[in-house]
């Protein structure tokens, strides 16, 4: 996969976070702090650019589409898209319609495309069975004792497994760690007698600097940008440096994003949003360091998995 359709993708990527015409500032914030990581990088797209280009409408989503010429890129372009709809939990009527055009732009026969569709939301749909629902906003219980080290125990495994889910060739493991840092903060809230429901965590997630749009396109830009989803001569190219820092990527971002559940909840919640944002930020880098110690056990993980293991993972079973 050549730069020019790296940066089709991830313009189609982009499109698609954008389908729904919502005018989120911090969530379009977050989109634009991915591009800047990932961008700059020698032969890479220039994605600060490109998220200009788009927004800007200077390039056009027939334009993005007629570079990929080849089947599986038209087809993962599409799965691309399906995710960053599906972020959010839920597809509405402007992303659909996106979708369906989508899909004809790019050619692909509609029996294709619908299974592609239902395989990436089932998993993107794991984020919402991976927590009850509930009717209000979180209900606060009694505060039983916790013990840290079995919490820290809990976050530690859980960021060893997203760390491992990038190891994995499929393009889908990437779509399972968001469920799973949801999944986590859940598990953490209850261990302090705090029941929370989907749209509080996924508040929480956002306002410590976690948007769940970006992160999907963040996920699938470095992907694309370290060749693990690029093909060249019928051969997959599985570049060691782009796995290992998306391994490091999503192994600190889980661990950071559990250490600061950990102290909002055990706070009963005392933390400002600017605190809880600048504490996910400084538990960012140590978090990376740590990453590096337990990498055999990352690589054993990943050993391990396969689709029916990461969606039991999910869904608690």
């Amino acid at each position: 996969m050549n730069p020019e359709q790296q940066r089709s993708l991830l313009a189609i990527a982009l499109f698609a976070a954008f389908a729904d015409g919502a005018k989120d500032e911090r969530e379009r914030e977050h989109i634009r702090a991915m591009a800047e990581s990932l961008g700059g990088e020698a032969g890479a797209p220039d994605l600060t650019r490109l998220y200009q280009d788009v927004l800007l409408k200077r390039l056009s989503l027939r334009q993005a589409v007629q570079t990929l010429t080849e089947p599986e890129h038209r087809l993962l372009a599409y799965e691309m898209a399906v995710g960053v709809c599906d972020a959010d939990g839920a597809t509405n009527d402007a992303e659909r319609r996106f979708l369906d055009e989508l899909r004809g732009m790019l050619g692909l026969a509609p029996d294709l495309a619908e299974r592609a569709k239902t395989e990436v939301e089932d998993v993107v749909r794991l984020s919402g069975q991976a927590v009850p629902a509930a009717a209000a906003g979180p209900v606060v219980a009694a505060m039983p004792k916790v013990s840290e080290a079995e919490l820290n125990r809990s976050i530690l495994n859980y960021a060893i497994l997203n760390g491992a889910l990038e190891l994995l060739p499929q393009s889908w493991a990437s779509l399972a760690i968001i469920p799973l840092q949801i999944k986590m903060v859940y598990e953490i809230g209850k261990a302090h007698g705090v029941e929370l429901d989907q749209g509080h965590i996924r508040e929480f997630l956002a306002t410590a600097g976690v948007g769940l749009t970006s992160q999907y396109l963040e996920q699938f830009g470095r992907k694309l940008l370290g060749g693990l989803l690029g093909k060249a001569g019928g051969k997959t190219m599985g570049m060691l440096g782009g796995m290992a820092t998306g391994m490091a990527f999503s192994f600190a971002t889980t661990y950071a994003l559990g250490q600061v559940a950990k102290r909002y909840y055990g706070s009963g919640r005392q933390m400002s949003a600017a605190l809880l944002k600048q504490t996910f930020q400084e538990l960012l880098g140590p978090a990376k360091a740590l990453q590096s110690r337990y990498l055999p056990q990352i690589q054993e993980t990943a050993g391990g998995l396969n689709a029916a293991k990461v969606m039991a993972l999910v869904q608690g079973r």
